[in-house]
């Protein structure tokens, strides 16, 4: 019997630590299931410090060094960095035809990112991904769409599921039960960012038992999720 291809899931979102902090339980629940799970990160975090003797690009390279250890502590597969500027993204026809470029080329199933919709959301970044990765969903599906980025094994690519990230509205929860200890080791990889957050494990654990208590389960990540025509 022939093997079945896995499940290819893309997360696109704004900056290194958002997967852990959005829906590490959920990445280590699909790749521990078979899933192909890849990021693409659309800063590096290069404003991610507040100690002036940091500069920018050396956070960008140490962020970018923690992201990739997070993820493997995950099973992610690959790690993705588009090193825009961070906190200078905005909802762009070329950062548009970014995201549309890579959804064709990788041809995910599944895309995971921000909730564009978010009431009172104050980072400019995860308003614009979030934006930008539902019009570029829409864009990558269609041959006259950017039309230049087709051909040598590059298509339209249709999209079948989007989960958005600590919803507005959520609509589907997963279970982290069996993956929350998961979701700390790979956050604490994120060194630079979490040794601010003296409770974080704390911190996390509520957040999973009020997600948990609404889908009827010890501990879960919640989304908002859209099933694709």
């Amino acid at each position: 019997m022939a093997e079945q291809p896995r499940r290819q899931v893309m997360v696109i979102l704004a900056h290194p630590d958002d997967p852990e902090f959005g829906c590490g339980g959920s990445i280590a629940k699909w790749t521990a299931e078979g899933y192909e799970v890849r990021y693409a990160l659309c800063t590096s975090g290069d404003k991610g410090s507040w100690d002036p003797a940091v500069s920018p690009g050396a956070m960008a390279a140490l962020r970018e060094q923690e992201q990739a250890e997070a993820a493997r502590e995950l099973g992610v597969v690959e790690c993705l960095f588009l090193r825009h500027v961070d906190g200078e993204l905005e909802p762009t026809l070329a950062l548009r035809r970014e995201i549309a470029l890579l959804l064709r080329q990788f041809k995910p199933e599944i895309v995971v990112s921000h909730d564009p919709y978010l009431h009172y959301q104050i980072h400019p970044d995860h308003r614009a991904v979030g934006t930008v990765v539902m019009d570029a969903i829409a864009g990558a599906r269609d041959i006259w769409y950017f039309p230049e980025q087709l051909g040598n094994g590059v298509g339209a690519h249709r999209v079948k599921e989007l989960y958005l990230t600590r919803p507005q509205e959520p609509n589907y929860w997963v279970d982290i039960s069996s993956t929350f200890e998961r979701k700390i080791a790979a956050l604490r990889k994120h060194e630079s960012q979490v040794n601010r957050i003296g409770d974080l494990r704390e911190r996390m654990h509520r957040l999973a038992e009020a997600a948990g208590r609404a889908a009827g389960v010890p501990l879960a990540e919640a989304f908002h999720r859209l099933e694709l025509t």
